[in-house]
């Protein structure tokens, strides 16, 4: 007789799970939260924007029965983070799930004229943010012997576009940490995934462009573009594997896009 074939069992739910979750009041941070929260999960909600974060977090409590903690966080201030790391009560401080979503990218400069103040943003933010996010709150995971890191990088991190030059080279850097992270925690039980998506509709443009709402807009004109919710889904997916299994690496684009600057631009159906 032929062994049958047993998948493995998924988690089902995440229930009691606690979550951290950077740049949480908008776009993918807060489809992802909604997600988890779904799946039973209790938030750590963090954001510049608190007023966000806190009616996010008032919102699901009411929908969903769990517990959610909106903390106002700027990830690019190191000692702010293990401030508020350090601060969280037993109850909470055990974080099973870290969530590396805050990013940005700004501007479309070459590289020789990128704007200081563009610079700094992007490195502190996508590279520097998360070192100090991870700094933070990996050691107690490996104290523990439990926990899943989920950074969500960008197909920024696999190609360089025209006037992303800088801002690719922070996803790349996302890429070599997320990579070297899992190195750094072999024979550990902890679990490190990158989410990479193409092009998402969500306030990114708008952000790189100075608010010029317009010129985001333009960005995915006439295609269909991924949702926050679409990239959420692949970050669920990631969370409830069964605990021996690793994610390393999921890229995903929309179906109009077939690389970096490579857009089919048909017209939304």
């Amino acid at each position: 007789m032929p062994t049958q074939f047993s998948p493995s069992k998924s988690l089902t739910d995440l229930k009691d799970f606690n979550v951290f979750v950077t740049g949480a009041s908008s776009g993918i941070g807060r489809a992802s939260a909604r997600l988890f929260a779904q799946k039973g999960a209790n938030l750590i909600l963090t954001a510049r924007r608190f007023d966000r974060v806190k009616a996010l977090a008032s919102e699901l409590v009411s929908e969903f029965g769990i517990k959610a903690l909106p903390i106002n966080l700027d990830v690019t201030n190191r000692e702010a983070v293990f401030d508020v790391v350090r601060s969280l009560t037993e109850e909470w401080g055990r974080i099973d799930i870290l969530l590396n979503n805050a990013g940005k990218a700004l501007g479309l400069d070459k590289s020789y004229e990128t704007r200081i103040e563009h610079l700094d943003g992007m490195m502190d933010t996508n590279v520097k943010g998360l070192i100090h996010v991870t700094s933070a709150i990996v050691p107690g995971m490996v104290e523990r012997d439990k926990g899943h890191i989920i950074n969500i990088g960008s197909v920024a991190g696999r190609w360089v576009y025209p006037g992303g030059t800088v801002y690719c080279a922070s996803k790349h850097a996302v890429r070599a940490l997320n990579e070297g992270l899992k190195m750094d925690v072999h024979g550990t039980s902890l679990r490190v995934s990158s989410v990479d998506p193409g092009l998402v509709e969500t306030e990114f443009s708008e952000v790189r462009f100075d608010g010029d709402a317009e010129r985001a807009d333009k960005v995915y004109a006439d295609l269909n573009p991924l949702t926050p919710e679409d990239v959420a889904d692949a970050v669920i997916w990631c969370a409830t594997r069964p605990s021996h299994v690793n994610i390393n690496e999921i890229s995903l684009m929309c179906v109009d896009q077939s690389h970096a600057t490579m857009v089919n631009r048909q017209g939304r159906k």
